[in-house]
């Protein structure tokens, strides 16, 4: 009998975002990729041209979340084998999924899941052992004594049997609250066993199995808040006393009314800077066409400049199996598609093959003056192996740099004045191969790091 694996539960997400279901991940080092099979597609041209294989030319992982209801759809297998060198189980492994009756544990999907992944060469990442949704009603009911004994057991039995065929797991899921208070969410774990609910798990979790990697996993947090402040300040403690973490994901959904925050590298800079790894957890990006690219190829391109940022997930394969799939949030739209953002998503990786009829085009950056408290940059864009008819990309300064002056293109700002889009100003149309040129100054304000560009976009 087929077994039907629950969306999961609402919960709230940032200010001014309607109301999202939860999911997660996180995992591995850059030493390990070779390891789990990152490098199986690299080493062709033709593998350059799938997000698995040129994020692995750069060190990294590209992974998706997987439901097992649909490995039986042609579509979504022939995609998911072709593009993809990590899959993460979207609810499969959640504690409803495999331990619904107190000691009895189901593994049937999540097994399925995992075999599927081992016989394409993908490695497989854990999620999630410790969360407050998706719990079965006799953890809830359970005393403080027979919580712990529970959540330990739990922990334990499903790494074990996974020991040796997930390299990482998001041990703990979600465990602050939103807002400003940095405080932690209510929970049975939280209520019951109080603050050290999260140091013990990862102190079970690392004695179940010595080799995996230990991850934290949280959303709102992918810029500097009071919720990500408070998750630092956790890492910062753990690591100091020697507690068992090694890795911290960000979950990163974002939509026009939450979209990537303009501090977004230098959040998951400071994390790695705790001696951590991070990633990108749950990635997805509601929106279309040029607008999703260009966000899309921002995301990947910060963690990129991060180099303990080891990979990237995004959050499902097709528009139409997503959680939020009103808002289009992925690469690959129903019909398996690839769309813009999945060919921003391939550029910004260093891939080919992804450039559409327009043949694609291509960014450089060059600081071409610099004097005691500013530098002037430029920006070469060229096309790919077609004529173009347009072009947009993206510049993102640190703050507090600003940018003063702008030529030779048509400049918007988002609403952070950190993130400059840039559109032709007379200078669109060019012919296969050829370049065009636009420039600004950046005010510095103490900081003379090298702004970020974002992926070319042509039309």
């Amino acid at each position: 009998m087929a077994m039907i694996i629950p969306r999961g539960p609402v919960r709230p997400l940032r200010p001014a975002r309607r109301p999202r279901v939860r999911r997660a991940l996180v995992l591995g080092t850059a030493g390990l990729l070779a390891a789990v099979g990152v490098t199986a597609q690299s080493g062709t041209a033709e593998a350059a041209g799938t997000l698995g294989s040129a994020a692995a030319a750069k060190g990294r992982y590209f992974g998706t979340a997987v439901s097992a209801q649909y490995l039986g759809e042609s579509g979504y297998v022939s995609t998911l084998d072709r593009e993809f060198s990590s899959v993460t189980p979207e609810n499969e492994m959640k504690w409803d999924a495999v331990e619904a009756t107190r000691g009895a544990f189901t593994f049937g999907p999540a097994d399925r899941i995992v075999n599927h992944a081992q016989s394409r060469g993908m490695s497989v990442r854990g999620h999630t052992l410790v969360w407050h949704s998706q719990l079965p009603g006799w953890v809830a009911g359970l005393g403080a004594a027979d919580l712990r004994s529970a959540m330990n057991n739990h922990i334990t039995k499903v790494m074990q049997h996974y020991k040796g065929k997930v390299f990482a797991w998001d041990v703990v899921n979600e465990a602050f609250q939103d807002g400003s208070s940095g405080a932690r969410r209510s929970s049975p774990f939280q209520d019951k066993l109080g603050n050290g609910f999260i140091e013990e798990a990862f102190r079970t979790a690392r004695a179940a199995d010595p080799a995996a990697e230990l991850c934290y996993n949280d959303y709102n947090t992918d810029g500097v808040n009071a919720k990500s402040n408070a998750v630092y300040a956790m890492v910062k403690d753990f690591k100091a006393r020697g507690v068992p973490i090694d890795c911290v994901g960000f979950q990163s959904h974002f939509n026009s009314a939450s979209p990537v925050p303009s501090d977004y590298r230098a959040n998951l800079q400071r994390f790695a800077d705790l001696g951590v790894d991070v990633q990108v957890t749950e990635l997805d990006i509601e929106g279309s066409g040029s607008a999703q690219a260009a966000s899309y190829g921002n995301a990947v391109s910060a963690c990129l400049a991060v180099s303990r940022c080891t990979g990237i997930t995004v959050w499902g394969v097709t528009d139409k199996y997503s959680w939020r799939s009103g808002g289009t949030p992925l690469l690959f739209d129903g019909a398996y598609t690839k769309k813009p953002a999945y060919d921003a998503v391939l550029a910004a990786l260093g891939g080919s093959g992804g450039g559409g009829g327009s043949g694609g085009c291509s960014v450089s950056y060059t600081r071409t003056a610099q004097w005691n408290g500013g530098f002037n940059g430029q920006v070469t864009v060229t096309a790919g192996s077609a004529p173009i008819n347009g072009w947009t990309t993206t510049v993102t300064v640190t703050p507090p740099q600003k940018v003063s002056a702008t030529w030779n293109g048509t400049p918007t700002w988002d609403s952070s004045g950190n993130v400059m889009t840039m559109r032709p100003g007379g200078n669109g149309h060019l012919a296969a191969g050829a370049s065009t040129t636009f420039g600004f100054t950046v005010m510095t304000n103490g900081n003379t790091s090298a702004p970020l560009l974002g992926t070319c976009t042509a039309s």
